[in-house]
């Protein structure tokens, strides 16, 4: 696959994973929107779960960005994927209170998956264009990478916040309202949006920017 394929298919995978596991699991299968993503491995759709979470990780693994550093937060992206898909969370748990070493593994490797992906977005996809002119498509997708990057961390912030500094009587409330889930949707498809935008297939480069398209084919690693 191009390079262009591979973040495509991980933003079309991500953009996927919250829509398959909340509406259709809960109008077509009957299951329960669950306290957290991780918590579908206990329902029937465990398979899908674990299978798109592994393919995830396979891409990210395969993905060599434009210098080592990119390269190697890919990788850590992988290992944390692979973690997250292959050691399940304890169920009906606490993630922050796991009974098994695979449960606080999987604890981890959320936390760093996440963390992961808004260095993409804040760090290896800018070109440096953070002002407020939005004129030409590189400052376009600058903008767009910088509102997923901080909404990435934005949810990562109030999460944690939830499972470490609320009290427990609050945080069980919110659990009634699926407080998690909600939060790691809308990190999930933050992070679907930047890898669709740099997989062209949203806010692909227009005529007038067709050098900037040419420069960007001309860097990509081989």
């Amino acid at each position: 696959m191009s390079y262009l394929g591979i973040r495509r298919s991980l933003g079309l995978l991500a953009f996927l994973i919250p829509l398959v596991l909340g509406p259709f699991g809960f109008f077509v299968l009957g299951i329960n929107i669950q306290e957290n993503m991780s918590s579908y491995y206990h329902t029937p759709l465990r398979d899908f779960f674990v299978g798109a979470i592994c393919a995830m990780g396979i891409f990210l693994f395969c993905y060599h960005g434009y210098d080592s550093l990119e390269n190697w937060t890919g990788n850590l992206a992988s290992l944390s994927a692979m973690g997250v898909g292959l050691c399940p969370l304890d169920p009906n748990s606490d993630p922050l209170h796991q009974s098994t070493a695979t449960g606080y593994i999987h604890t981890f490797s959320g936390g760093l998956f996440f963390t992961t992906l808004a260095v993409f977005s804040l760090y290896h996809f800018p070109r440096g264009h953070f002002g407020l002119r939005l004129k030409t498509r590189d400052e376009q997708r600058d903008a767009l990478y910088l509102a997923t990057g901080i909404t990435i961390v934005g949810c990562m912030t109030l999460m944690g916040i939830h499972l470490f500094l609320l009290p427990t009587e609050f945080k069980a409330t919110l659990n009634q309202f699926k407080f998690i889930f909600w939060m790691e949707w809308i990190a999930v498809w933050a992070f679907s949006a930047a890898w669709l935008v740099k997989g062209q297939a949203l806010f692909a480069d227009s005529f007038e920017d067709s050098e900037t398209a040419n420069a960007e084919t001309f860097l990509e690693p081989k």
